[in-house]
């Protein structure tokens, strides 16, 4: 599978705060493999706070672990198109939210500016979602993302069938995986799986 070493890997972050923790560990997997990874923050992460942790020190951990500073305005995604192009774009975690706004075309933050330039480029962009209602209303938003060029998704399912059983979440421990497979135009496979594997939380 295509080594990282060396590509231009754009990580957008949206706001599922909750998720951050899991994320985070493949963003800084990404920088071991040698990576440059640019991060992109949307308003949310941002401008909020939870029991989670405060945006601002959320930003500050993935900029120290990436050695570059947060894209966190439209007008500074918008070079990542020609000018500086990425050779991967990363959204983890993607909201409900903003992946209904991606799935049609609307482009109000830095995390989607980015998406878009990429796609521009014809390059592959990478969702990792972590959304209520995939199950739901969403779900034609996801499908018509599955069913677009160049984009490809972190395998997902259900994370709480039970309580939650229009959620569906990325097994974000498969991140680098499906960015290796991206590069090479290929969906890892199989994209419908467990959210969790045995003895993970």
């Amino acid at each position: 599978m295509t080594s990282l070493k060396g590509k231009r890997i754009g990580f957008g972050l949206t706001g599922s705060h909750c998720t951050y923790d899991a994320v985070f560990p493949e963003i800084v997997r990404l920088v071991d493999e040698g990576a440059e990874v640019i991060p992109v923050v949307s308003w949310t992460v941002q401008s909020t706070n939870t029991r989670f942790g405060e945006g601002a020190e959320w930003i500050e951990r993935i900029e120290k672990a990436t050695g570059n500073k947060a894209i966190d305005s439209i007008v500074k995604a918008e070079p990542l198109g020609p000018k500086i192009p990425l050779d991967c774009m990363v959204i983890a975690p993607l909201t409900g939210n903003s992946m209904s706004k991606f799935a049609n075309a609307l482009t109000d933050s830095p995390v989607l500016m980015a998406a878009k330039a990429t796609l521009r480029n014809q390059s592959p962009v990478v969702l990792g979602i972590s959304t209520n209602d995939a199950l739901g209303l969403n779900g034609v938003n996801l499908m018509r993302l599955m069913a677009t060029k160049n984009i490809y998704f972190i395998p997902y399912g259900q994370d709480d069938p039970t309580k939650k059983p229009n959620s569906m979440v990325a097994r974000m421990t498969m991140l680098r995986d499906t960015v290796a497979a991206a590069i090479e135009g290929r969906q890892l496979q199989p994209v419908i799986v467990e959210r969790f594997r045995d003895g993970e939380e």
